[in-house]
């Protein structure tokens, strides 16, 4: 883990911020959009590594080091707990001592404005990342 005197780079900083402006503008939609391997790839691969563990192009510059996302379940004693992981994407509704300020609140940028605020829409992108995530565990 590499720190950058307690606060994030400018540039993983930049990146972040495109990526969730990149979130609020897609045109994709549930279902029927993207599965959850392309919307990991777009919007988490960048700082948890497009196999998904922890060693994203961003990692090294984030305060704390992204999480190996293949093992959830191991370190959940052997259970994947999609409602938590739902809960830990979304960051609306913060699981205490998961998720970061570094990691940012999918659920807000998973909202089209141009198309109107889904819940329904938002509720879906997070379930097919979930989806995905699951898919990925290994013990």
């Amino acid at each position: 883990m590499r720190r950058t005197n307690g606060v994030l780079g400018a540039a993983a900083a930049a990146s972040l911020l495109a990526a969730a402006a990149a979130a609020q503008q897609t045109t994709e939609t549930f279902p029927g959009g993207k599965g959850g391997p392309e919307v990991y790839r777009t919007y988490c691969a960048t700082c948890h590594g497009v196999s998904a563990r922890g060693d994203g192009p961003l990692a090294t510059h984030l305060r704390f080091a992204p999480p190996d996302l293949t093992l959830l379940a191991k370190r959940n004693g052997g259970r994947f707990d999609d409602e938590q992981v739902h809960r830990i994407i979304d960051g609306r509704k913060p699981v205490k001592g998961h998720g970061g300020p570094d990691m940012p609140v999918w659920g807000d940028a998973f909202k089209r404005s141009g198309e109107g605020y889904s819940e329904e829409a938002v509720k879906a992108r997070i379930d097919a990342l979930v989806a995905h995530l699951k898919s990925l565990q290994r013990q």
